[in-house]
C-alpha cells in the first residue's frame, strides 16, 4: 500500500513538472523565433466571404468501381497528403467530400482560384454526424474534371500548416486595360500566363496577383520579375520570363480601318 501510495505521488509530481515546463514553453516565445508572416497592406488577401469549412468522410479503399459508386451517390473521391517539398508526398489519407459543395465553391471562385485558396477541412465518420474526427488546413492541389460535362471527378488536398512551404500556380488578374496607353491607341493585349508559380508559406498564399497595365505601351511587356508580391513569396521560374505583351493592331482591325 505504501509502496503504490509512493509511485503514485512519484508519477504526479513527473506529470506536474512535464506540465509546467510545456505551460512555460506556451508562455516563453523564443526571441530568436521569427514573428508569424501576414498579409502586407496593399496586397491581395483572401476574401473571408469564401472562408469555408470543407465536410468529408473517411474512405478506406480506393479503385475505378468504388470511385464511380461514390460520384454516384453526390460524393466526391478525395485524397489528402502531407506535403513534402512544396508538393504533395507521404501520410497519405484517402476521403470523400460532397459533390455539391466543391463545385459550388469552384463555379464561385473558378478553377485557378480554387487550387489557390486555403480551406479548413473537417473529417467526420459521415456527414450527417457533428463529431470531428480531425479538423486540418489544407490546400486544393487538383481538380480533375470532365471533359464534356465539367463534373467533378475527384480533388487532391495538401496539407497546410503554418511552417509548410507550398508550391502554388497563384492566378494573375489584369487591371488598368481602361487606362492602357497601348491598348487606348488600339493595340491589343497577348496574354502569355495566367497563371505564375510561387513557393509560399501557407499563411500568406495570395488568392491571385495584381498585373498593372496602365502604364503599359504598345510593344511593351511584363515579366515575372516586375510583379508585385509579398517579399517572402519565391518564384519558381526564371524572372525574365514574360507574362503579357502590349502588341500592335490585329490584323483584322487593319482591313476594317481602309
Amino acid at each position: 500500500m505504501l509502496i503504490h501510495r509512493h509511485r503514485q505521488i512519484l508519477t504526479n509530481a513527473l506529470h506536474l513538472r512535464h506540465f509546467s515546463q510545456s505551460a512555460a514553453a506556451a508562455v516563453l516565445q523564443d526571441p530568436l523565433e521569427p514573428p508569424p508572416l501576414t498579409y502586407l497592406e496593399g496586397f491581395p488577401r483572401p476574401d473571408p466571404k469564401f472562408a469555408e469549412i470543407i465536410r468529408a468522410i473517411p474512405r478506406t479503399i480506393s479503385g475505378k468501381n468504388i470511385s464511380a459508386k461514390e460520384r454516384k451517390v453526390g460524393r466526391v473521391p478525395s485524397i489528402v497528403f502531407e506535403q513534402e517539398d512544396g508538393q504533395h508526398g507521404g501520410n497519405k489519407r484517402l476521403i470523400s467530400v460532397k459533390t455539391n459543395q466543391i463545385r459550388k465553391l469552384v463555379n464561385h471562385l473558378g478553377r485557378s482560384f480554387f487550387l489557390s485558396r486555403l480551406f479548413d477541412l473537417e473529417v467526420g465518420p459521415d456527414f450527417e454526424s457533428n463529431e470531428v474526427i480531425e479538423k486540418v488546413r489544407v490546400l486544393p492541389r487538383k481538380l480533375h474534371l470532365h471533359a464534356g460535362t465539367d463534373a467533378v471527378l475527384n480533388v487532391t488536398f495538401i496539407r497546410a500548416p503554418s511552417h509548410a512551404l507550398l508550391k502554388v500556380d497563384v492566378p494573375l488578374v489584369f487591371r488598368g486595360e481602361d487606362v492602357s496607353p497601348g491598348l487606348k491607341k488600339g493595340a491589343y493585349l497577348n496574354t502569355i500566363k495566367r497563371t505564375v508559380k510561387y513557393l509560399c508559406p501557407a499563411d500568406i498564399i495570395p488568392p491571385y496577383i495584381d498585373v498593372d497595365l496602365s502604364e503599359l505601351d504598345a510593344g511593351q511587356k511584363i515579366v515575372m520579375g516586375d510583379l508585385k508580391v509579398h517579399p517572402a513569396l519565391k518564384l519558381l521560374r526564371s524572372k525574365d520570363e514574360p507574362v503579357c505583351k502590349i502588341m500592335g493592331t490585329r490584323v483584322s482591325d487593319q482591313r476594317k480601318s481602309k
